[in-house]
């Protein structure tokens, strides 16, 4: 039975154009499942549209999304900013209409895919990708959204997901059953302002899922590799070498949330 086709969305702004078309090469490149819309969510910019353009992606202006912008959010201290962090979060989930497929791939602009990958099995049981270590706050504000623990173990903060676009609405309208207010601004309000890891989309919509058929998501090992060089650098020989141990690579720039 051939695997069905999916959408692509990866958030993005300027800093990831280093990354960016090496992660839409690899995804076009790893991913068995054919391809329908693949999407470029960030600011309005030359560079981005002139990228989308090179990569024939299509650009979707993130300030289209959502009712908020990034201008509504304001997570941030004096030693760092995660305004733009939170923002992405709350554009993979409101990304669930942008598409015409069942279902989506959401992954980091920062992360490359170097081995083969299939998002579902044969009989269309989900494939989730975990590890083995997350943030407490990501727990901590998924109880205070939805009003009971999360069932996991394991993390399923793992830079990439498939995404069922009518579970992804089920969710945001069981947030909003529970709270009263559009679930974007529950998640806000829900959030420890005071610490930096305060949400996680990819750990709310897995346990959500795990809550509702724990038995039926099947889990592999993440397997990610975080690097330290130019995305650039990474060769075929060395994606080869790479690849005996890892699924993935990310190449993370955590100075960007430091406040100058």
């Amino acid at each position: 039975m051939p695997l069905p086709a999916i959408d692509v969305v990866i958030p993005a702004i300027e800093k990831d154009l280093g990354t960016l078309p090496h992660v839409i090469d690899s995804v076009r490149k790893m991913v068995k499942h054919p391809i329908g819309k693949f999407m470029i969510v960030s600011p309005d910019t030359p560079r981005m549209r002139r990228l989308c353009k090179q990569k024939n992606c299509s650009f979707i202006n993130e300030n289209t999304v959502l009712p908020i912008t990034k201008k509504n959010i304001h997570y941030r201290s004096a030693k760092w900013e995660r305004s733009g962090w939170l923002f992405q979060q709350l554009l993979k989930l409101g990304s669930s209409k942008l598409g015409a497929n069942k279902y989506y791939l959401v992954i980091d602009a920062d992360t490359i895919l170097i081995r083969p990958h299939a998002f579902l099995t044969e009989s269309g049981l989900p494939i989730f990708y975990y590890r083995n270590w997350s943030q407490p706050e990501y727990y901590q504000t998924y109880r205070k959204l939805m009003g009971r623990k999360h069932s996991s173990k394991t993390s399923f903060v793992t830079h990439y997901m498939l995404f069922e676009s009518a579970k992804v609405s089920q969710l945001k309208r069981t947030i909003e059953q529970r709270h009263g207010i559009p679930w974007y601004q529950a998640i806000i309000r829900s959030i420890n302002m005071k610490k930096q890891f305060g949400f996680s989309e990819f750990e709310t919509y897995g346990n959500f899922l795990r809550d509702k058929r724990p038995g039926s998501l099947v889990m592999k090992p993440a397997l990610n590799k975080s690097l330290s060089m130019s995305a650039s650098r990474l060769t075929e020989a060395k994606r080869l070498k790479l690849a005996r141990s890892y699924r993935s690579v990310s190449f993370h720039h955590r100075k960007g949330y430091v406040r100058k």
